[in-house]
């Protein structure tokens, strides 16, 4: 049996060491590695990946949710699952965005825990739920009118919502329950549910290719985007036709992403 690996990073130890003899007990789960900052964990994934990283997104820094954003793009095979010290809209907006699989709230049922990790080391997004709320609903419909000014300049590169999307997210947004939304959309749960998994893609890609543009705007790109683009000899700045080369290699990730939705 192939067991699923592990990597813990909380700052509070006694929390940690709970998760982990928590863990201990799962004959499917191996923990293969501790830190108390998820600064500390990013190097040792970096070395040794994990089918997960259990990371907690620090209130103060959102060290776990920046690392998060890097996995995402680095390291796509390892599942993030974020914890949260406390349930708050905004941390996990971020965490939504940041393209993490699943968060969940320190005071969580261990049970949960246990489920999150099988999931997500078995490809699921739990963190799509999330979208149930009408807050992060109504976040998300903002973040997409922002990227739909930023699109006007950039010749259309950011995946867009479709039209069945947008009215999902609104209904959301206004509070009708689930099954309600499905009713009137005349769809089931299981299409509201592959429509939010896009919604996520989309929503985590374009922020990516946001900070891309800001990056490319100031005239110098991540080391990590630059490596991408031009190799190993990279230099510090990106040239016209490297930049057109990556624009092109995103267009072709949304279709992948999206089924050509966008």
């Amino acid at each position: 049996m192939n067991r699923i690996s592990v990597f813990l990073s909380d700052w509070q130890v006694l929390f940690r060491e709970g998760i982990h003899f928590t863990l201990s007990g799962e004959e499917d789960i191996e923990v293969i590695g501790e830190a108390t900052s998820s600064a500390e964990a990013l190097k040792a994934i970096q070395t040794n990946p994990p089918d997960v990283a259990v990371l907690n997104t620090n209130h103060d820094k959102l060290e776990g949710i920046r690392v998060a954003g890097y996995l995402r793009q680095n390291f796509p095979a390892v599942a993030v699952l974020l914890i949260m010290d406390n349930d708050d809209d905004e941390q996990l907006f971020m965490a939504l965005r940041s393209g993490a699989s699943a968060c969940l709230a320190k005071d969580a049922d261990p049970a949960d825990l246990i489920e999150a990790i099988r999931a997500v080391a078995g490809g699921e997004r739990p963190i799509t739920d999330a979208l149930l709320r009408p807050v992060i609903a109504s976040r998300i419909l903002d973040e997409f009118e922002e990227f739909g000014i930023i699109d006007e300049q950039v010749d259309n590169l950011l995946a867009k919502l479709t039209p069945g999307e947008t009215e999902l997210l609104h209904q959301i947004a206004n509070g009708t329950p689930v099954d309600r939304v499905c009713q009137a959309l005349n769809i089931s749960e299981a299409e509201a549910s592959r429509s939010f998994g896009f919604i996520v893609s989309k929503l985590v890609t374009n922020d990516y290719v946001r900070q891309v543009l800001a990056a490319a705007q100031a005239g110098l790109l991540p080391a990590g985007i630059r490596n991408r683009l031009a190799g190993a000899g990279a230099t510090e700045f990106v040239t016209k036709d490297e930049f057109t080369a990556f624009k092109e290699s995103l267009r072709e990730r949304f279709r992948s992403l999206t089924g050509d939705a966008a």
